[in-house]
């Protein structure tokens, strides 16, 4: 039954009951009486159920905003665009050779004695890698150290040198150089191993060491190793490390007593008791008879050939005339080059270069040889030697001794006749590389072997006017025509969360992109720049402006960069070569060289520092239409990535300002070192370190804390590169904290950053562990 139904019967059952009730009850007078109608009863009506109030509509909320950008479109930029990078040697130039060859950080590349079908490569972490001397050769492992004896590698250590045996293949021996921790302490190893399989590897259990030296420190290793044509043994040792050679009275480089500091020499045809070689007679402390087998002894070392010397890193014999010619790498001030004699004795550290240290150094200052040639740190930081060139490719370059810089990348040639000592002020050829040898082939051409893992080859240069640089600032096409004080139109500014340390300048940054071309954003988050990009940057002290630099992607791909000098009347600037230095008050501030400029904007680094997108996540304000808009969202809208930035892209966590209070003191430290530190303290980053201080690295893995110096203590107590919970042993903060040889950052700053310093200070003592 339905509901309906069962409503009405309940609704018509007392009607029924009333009518039959009535109908059996009898009238009055004894007649029946008549029957009554039943009445009827008025249906009830159900009850109308009241229906509910209406809900109200719920109010549909506004359209978010959406974000702004701070630019409407892309401006257009045909002015502000790098051309045909300058060339400023006419002799050589570089070529790339085995370009489907890459190594793991490079630091020699050799043939066999007069056999110029096979190269070899030694790889700092540990290998020697062997190929064909051909076009696309494959490669095989000629030796492997990674896993041998306490091998140890990273900064200045690891598998530093190798030569083959004068009398190679048929005698089977190679020597190698290399470090490794025993009981804790880093040692210098020189080590003959034999070489089995036809010549295909080096068989590690056939080692005969001949040296094995204590190091106090992780850098100034040394480690190069060669026979002379004399065929005897020749190895360069660093002075033990640290700076300044702070061991004993004169240091290690004027102390006889000890093998380090010096370049030795070994006769390795026979051995002296159980000592697997012997001493020649014609080195200059013979007499004494003292073995230094572990590195040092009670009487001058007979080992020594030559001595003072900082970190000899590349030497080599002039396959002409048998000379020696060294490369010496300074402190704070000076590279040198150095032609050896037997007993000579090449100055540090009393001298760096032809400069007085004021070091106290015994009775040696007085028989010091002043280097043939040296250059200063406005070209270069790193020296590392060459070769004379023997060669038939380059007719130009015969009998001259070439040599470069590690950190600059710039390749220079003297002549051999050259007088001591010419101070170098050409900027040489620029290379963009970071050299850490060159090689020599048995056809006596040269060879350039770039730590970043590519191999190179000189020959004589094709093109040796490439393009020009504008001295005046007004004419770069940069600055607003009729008011250089402006940028031009095309350029787009930008501001980095975390700026670099200036010496308390205030700086306006831009970035001009040729028309058409479009940014790309690499793994790690930085910007990738087409050619033809123009950095710019504006250095201001009030109001006064001071300084302008562009930072420049050629057309060949090569970054340079040039800096310009404001006039007092602050109309113009022109371009200021080889760096200078100038007063600002009570302060000096310093213009960068060229070459400089390569120093800090590292390749590891990708070069241009600042555009990446943890940096830019964040508002700035933009002059030309006067709005605050997110710098990534704007860029983004205005069509300047290929492919556009994506959801996750733009999200990216933004690093905190180090100078202002939002993040953890943790956070803002780190963002200061990515800034200042992490360009060069990275890896691939071209320093005698293993540190990577980028903000993403977490503590643990930034080899910095808790652990030792290695490059020098700075007179600390127990010191550590970071001391958790104790700034005042944190070489880190003291490098920091000064202005000399020993400060960071290594150049272009004169003033201590007190903030900087207050920062690092209240994060290492806040710090109560490595995680």
């Amino acid at each position: 039954m339905q509901a309906g139904g069962a409503l009405k019967l309940r609704l018509a059952l007392p009607a029924t009951v009333l009518t039959l009730l009535l109908s059996a009850c009898g009238g009055t007078g004894g007649e029946d009486a008549p029957t009554a109608e039943a009445p009827v009863q008025p249906r009830p009506t159900p009850p109308v159920p009241t229906p509910p109030a209406p809900t109200p509509p719920v109010p549909t909320p506004p359209a978010p905003t959406p974000p702004t950008s701070g630019l409407d479109a892309r401006p257009g930029n045909a002015s502000c665009v790098a051309g045909d990078r300058p060339i400023t040697t006419t002799a050589v130039a570089l070529e790339r050779v085995f370009p489907t060859l890459s190594f793991q950080s490079p630091i020699a590349m050799l043939q066999p004695p007069s056999d110029g079908s096979r190269w070899y490569v030694v790889q700092q972490g540990g290998l020697v890698r062997s190929f064909a001397n051909q076009t696309s050769p494959a490669v095989s492992d000629f030796a492997d150290l990674r896993s041998h004896a306490g091998f140890t590698s990273g900064g200045e250590t690891g598998l530093l040198g190798m030569a083959f045996h004068p009398n190679y293949p048929q005698d089977a021996r190679v020597y190698l150089s290399y470090t490794a921790n025993a009981g804790g302490a880093l040692r210098s190893r020189i080590a003959e191993f034999r070489v089995t399989s036809g010549g295909a590897s080096v068989d590690l259990t056939s080692e005969r060491r001949l040296l094995d030296i204590p190091q106090p420190a992780s850098n100034h290793n040394g480690g190069h190793i060669a026979f002379g044509p004399d065929g005897l043994l020749y190895i360069g040792l660093g002075d033990g490390g640290s700076g300044n050679d702070p061991f004993g009275a004169i240091g290690n480089g004027q102390n006889l007593r000890t093998l380090l500091g010096k370049l030795l020499r070994l006769d390795i045809s026979g051995s002296t008791g159980s000592v697997p070689y012997r001493i020649p007679a014609g080195n200059p402390y013979a007499s004494s008879g003292q073995l230094c087998d572990s590195g040092s002894g009670s009487a001058n070392c007979a080992e020594i050939y030559a001595y003072g010397l900082r970190n000899p890193w590349r030497w080599n014999f002039d396959r002409g005339t048998g000379e020696l010619w060294l490369a010496d790498v300074g402190q704070g001030a000076l590279e040198e080059v150095d032609r050896i004699t037997a007993g000579g004795n090449y100055g540090w550290r009393c001298f760096e270069g032809s400069s007085d240290t004021g070091l106290a150094c015994g009775p040696n200052r007085t028989s010091s040889i002043a280097p043939i040639a040296q250059y200063g740190r406005t070209l270069g930081q790193s020296i590392t030697g060459g070769y004379v060139y023997r060669g038939t490719a380059i007719p130009a370059l015969v009998g001259r001794y070439v040599f470069g810089d590690f950190a600059t990348g710039r390749i220079w040639h003297i002549a051999r006749d050259t007088p001591a000592t010419l101070t170098i002020t050409d900027n040489g050829l620029a290379t963009n590389l970071n050299i850490s040898s060159f090689g020599q082939g048995a056809d006596g051409e040269l060879y350039v072997v770039h730590h970043g893992g590519t191999l190179h080859r000189l020959v004589a240069s094709t093109n040796i006017s490439g393009g020009t640089v504008p001295t005046q600032l007004s004419a770069t096409g940069c600055v607003a025509s009729g008011n250089a004080t402006q940028p031009a139109t095309g350029l787009i500014p930008y501001t980095p969360r975390a700026p670099f340390w200036s010496d308390g300048l205030a700086k306006q940054r831009y970035l001009a992109v040729p028309n058409g071309a479009t940014l790309g954003v690499d793994a790690a988050g930085d910007f990738q720049f087409p050619n033809g990009t123009v950095l710019v940057k504006n250095f201001s002290l009030g109001t006064r402006l001071v300084e302008t630099r562009l930072f420049m992607r050629h057309t060949d791909g090569q970054w340079a960069g040039y800096t310009y000098e404001w006039n007092a009347q602050g109309t113009d600037a022109a371009r200021v070569i080889g760096g200078k230095t100038v007063q600002l008050g009570s302060q000096s501030y310093q213009f960068p060289s060229e070459a400089q400029c390569l120093t800090c904007h590292t390749a590891a680094a990708g070069r241009a520092l600042g555009p990446e997108l943890q940096q830019l996540n964040h508002d700035a304000v933009y002059a030309t239409t006067g709005r605050t808009a997110n710098q990534l969202l704007t860029l983004n809208t205005i069509g300047m990535f290929s492919p556009a930035l994506s959801t996750a892209q733009l999200a990216t966590p933004a690093m905190p300002d180090p100078y202002g209070t939002s993040g953890t003191v943790s956070e803002r430290a780190r963002a200061y070192l990515h800034t200042n530190c992490a360009n060069c303290h990275q890896p691939g980053g071209g320093t005698p370190t293993n540190l990577d201080l980028r903000y993403s690295t977490v503590l643990a893995a930034t080899n910095a804390c808790d652990a030792p110096p290695q490059a020098g203590e700075l007179g600390l107590m127990t010191a550590r590169i970071v001391a958790p919970g104790a700034a005042a042993r944190s070489v880190l903060v003291a490098r920091i904290n000064r202005r000399d040889a020993q400060a960071m950052p290594p150049l272009s700053s004169t003033v201590v950053d007190a903030a900087g310093v207050n920062l690092l200070t209240n994060w290492v003592n806040s710090l109560t562990a490595c995680n």
